[in-house]
């Protein structure tokens, strides 16, 4: 019934992944570097459907500020990138800049702040409190909060990790052997997180983001296998399945943290508390998985056959990573 019951559960997180991208990470993002003692450059990204029809938000800085020389707009890959230089009479340290027209929108704002003597600002600006305010230095507390949100922004909203996880939940019965295996793919991606943030290991992006595409591929494939009583690698060794994988995805995290960027007096604590804030959003969907398996166990008891169901989520999982990683392959030449 567990398994049933979870086949159910992975059609609707199927559905519900299919009309976004893999791996989708893509809040608004507005980059402030100080240049001098009121100068500053501004890099301001925002998800647009072409370069004249860009994100209804925009940045709204204090009054007094002016901007110098004109602005630079390039669009690719769904993203607009518009630069321009702004003079701030006394610096923005104690001052917030707003985003009018957030609330209505479903997209989060990644705020960085560099500041001449090489300390950094990052906040997640969210549809409920559209403001970010300038501080002299952040603290601790404040970095730590940060890259834990934004770690679990990040896998939470990265489908294919999800799918991933999910094929796991799916082929591995025993509840110990499960925490076995997510244990092996959250040291694994750890590893290469770590590793590739600190620029000790470097990976291509778009051939990571294929072989986490063909990953996903692989494990679907070993559902079926598994449900036609041929139990391959991931049902005998799922611990080693997801740690040789997991080398894979922490890649892929660490692409998506590059975009974010480092405190650069505060990289080990940044980068200690992405992977928490990484992990806590993993936890929080295999609970939710199998809190939903074990309600609609008792809802559909004695009801239905789901048996026959287990294959969907397995053709279906298999067939979205699929696209994605044509899609991903044919990017390498564009």
């Amino acid at each position: 019934m567990r398994r049933r019951a979870l086949a159910l559960f992975a059609i609707l997180l199927v559905a519900c992944a299919l009309p976004a991208h893999a791996d989708e990470f893509r809040p608004a993002y507005l980059q402030l570097t100080q240049t001098g003692a009121e100068s500053y450059d501004v890099l301001w990204k925002s998800p647009a459907l072409d370069e004249n029809t860009p994100l209804k938000v925009r940045p709204a800085f204090p009054a007094g500020v002016t901007e110098q020389g004109s602005r630079r707009s390039s669009f690719a890959a769904g993203t607009l990138r518009q630069r321009w230089g702004i003079t701030v009479p006394g610096g923005l340290n104690g001052k917030t800049i707003q985003f009018p027209g957030l609330t209505e929108t479903r997209i989060d704002i990644l705020v960085r702040l560099e500041r001449l003597d090489g300390s950094v600002q990052l906040e997640r600006i969210l549809p409920g409190q559209p403001g970010f305010t300038a501080r002299a230095s952040p603290g601790p507390y404040e970095v730590a909060s940060t890259y834990v949100s934004i770690g679990i922004g990040h896998i939470l909203l990265g489908f294919d990790h999800l799918l991933f996880v999910l094929a796991l939940v799916m082929i591995v019965k025993s509840t110990r052997r499960l925490l076995v295996t997510v244990t092996a793919f959250t040291v694994a991606h750890s590893i290469t997180l770590s590793l590739a943030t600190l620029g000790v290991l470097h990976g291509p992006g778009p051939p990571v983001e294929a072989s986490i595409a063909l990953s996903i591929v692989f494990v679907a494939s070993e559902i079926i296998h598994q449900r036609q009583g041929r139990e391959g690698l991931t049902a005998r060794s799922p611990w080693v399945v997801a740690f040789a994988f997991g080398l894979l995805h922490g890649l892929g995290f660490a692409g998506a943290l590059a975009e974010v960027g480092l405190p650069e007096n505060s990289i080990p604590l940044a980068l200690l508390f992405f992977n928490i804030g990484v992990e806590v959003g993993q936890v929080l969907f295999i609970v939710a998985v199998l809190a939903t398996y074990r309600l609609l166990a008792k809802l559909l008891a004695g009801r239905f056959d789901l048996a026959r169901l287990t294959p969907v989520p397995a053709y279906a999982i298999g067939a979205l990573a699929s696209y994605w990683l044509f899609e991903r392959v044919s990017g390498f030449w564009s």
